[in-house]
């Protein structure tokens, strides 16, 4: 693999390193807000904050996409981690609500301007490459939950050892990742006159993209499970580390009671399951369609969703019992894993017929992102507050089964994704 390549996917797991351990150390700090003078946080306000984030990615992703075809994916990635830095430099100076929002705003920014540039970039360095595309997509998804994985883990045992000057060593990190962007990725070349048509200014072109594009035949099915994931990336920590007295804590075994570090456990166990099944299902693009894995990975999600449900209900059960489920549901996570870097992979087809504007196809990878991010964040915080962890479980199975859904559509015109079969899209 390319050596700017291998920097790119580098400064990706860095970068998402960073965005997911001020993720975690923010739930954290919000459920011990009032020891730092603060006021007391419910559900609603931890799903708004964590809404906030990927608003600010939903909105400036397409600008920032527009940007890197126009000046380079190079220039503009290296913006995302001087965003991110400042972001959590004020997360550690206050405890105000409001405030604490507009961080969240800034972070989101960092990801917007980061992302979008990353992928066109790498959609452009596996341009007719299938076998590499099917390895870089699954190694960018690898790479991104890598990152974010292992944020959430360490921000348990930081956050016990540091409380919230962990947000001021974070941003070190950030700069860590500009390092790697600035020194350690090349601006790939032009590519021929076929492949670089005339250009015409950009946010009209991306408009016309928006309205002609394959790509929305993709977009419901993948906003939906991204909502689903969205459900468990801050709501699960909130719940599980609350010190609150809940109602549900009397019949739900997953309710509260655990410290940050017994978090990180569990979630370095999942987040290893998780990775494996992201090498396996990336390894399988030349075996399987796109939306075959996407099916797999959702009746995946499925499974794990009614194993944890077992697990949640299993206090006073031999110990078998949880966990014999505990394991079901790791399979699940396993099936799961393979939807996302399959539908990445259909987006990366899709760039193919616009080989100047990948940054703006592939910045639709954050749109989707975001809009399922944001609606499961909103989604979770009203769940986790009418039912706690079981709450979570069933929103997640409904937004599984809109998924579902339209996938049968997708598969019916899957065959006009082939980057074969898609005309190279001139503009006067």
């Amino acid at each position: 693999m390319h050596r700017s390549l291998v920097a790119v996917l580098l400064g990706t797991f860095t970068l998402r390193f960073s965005t997911g351990l001020t993720g975690a150390l923010l739930i954290y700090y919000l459920a011990q807000l009032p020891r730092h003078g603060g006021a007391p946080v419910d559900p609603t306000v931890v799903g708004l904050l964590a809404a906030m984030f990927f608003v600010a990615e939903l909105v400036l992703s397409p600008p920032f996409g527009v940007v890197s075809d126009r000046l380079g994916q190079r220039p503009v990635m290296q913006l995302g981690p001087g965003f991110g830095a400042v972001a959590v430099i004020l997360t550690g100076l206050t405890t105000s609500i409001p405030l604490l929002g507009l961080t969240r705003l800034l972070e989101g920014g960092s990801s917007a301007a980061s992302v979008p540039s990353i992928l066109g970039y790498i959609a452009r360095a596996t341009a007719g490459n299938e076998p590499l595309r099917g390895r870089a997509v699954a190694r960018f998804e690898l790479a991104t939950l890598a990152g974010l994985g292992s944020g959430l883990v360490a921000a348990g045992p930081l956050y016990e050892l540091l409380g919230r000057t962990a947000f001021f060593l974070n941003a070190l990190v950030y700069g860590g990742s500009w390092l790697i962007y600035r020194f350690g990725v090349e601006e790939l070349p032009a590519g021929s006159p076929q492949l670089d048509p005339p250009r015409r200014p950009g946010l009209r072109q991306y408009g016309a993209l928006l309205t002609s594009s394959h790509v929305w035949l993709l977009a419901p099915t993948w906003i939906a499970v991204n909502a689903a994931i969205g459900l468990w990336t801050s709501q699960s920590l909130f719940q599980l580390v609350r010190s609150a007295e809940s109602p549900f804590s009397r019949n739900q075994l997953l309710m509260g009671g655990f410290t940050p570090t017994q978090v990180s456990v569990g979630l370095a166990i999942g987040l290893a399951v998780f990775f494996a099944g992201l090498i396996y299902w990336g390894g399988r693009f030349r075996t399987l369609r796109r939306t075959t894995i996407i099916l797999y990975g959702i009746l995946g999600g499925a499974a794990a969703i009614a194993c944890t449900f077992v697990v949640n209900h299993s206090g006073g059960q031999p110990l078998a019992v949880p966990v014999a489920f505990t394991i079901g549901a790791g399979v699940g996570l396993f099936v799961l894993a393979g939807a996302t870097p399959a539908a990445l992979g259909l987006l990366a087809d899709v760039s193919e017929a616009h080989p100047l504007d990948r940054g703006a196809i592939m910045g639709l990878y954050s749109v989707f992102l975001a809009l399922g991010q944001v609606a499961g964040s909103l989604i979770g915080g009203e769940s986790a507050r009418w039912q706690g962890i079981d709450g979570l479980l069933v929103a997640t199975v409904v937004l599984l089964a809109i998924a579902l859904i339209p996938l049968w559509r997708l598969r019916a015109f899957e065959h006009r994704l082939d980057p074969r079969a898609l005309p190279i899209q001139s503009r006067p």
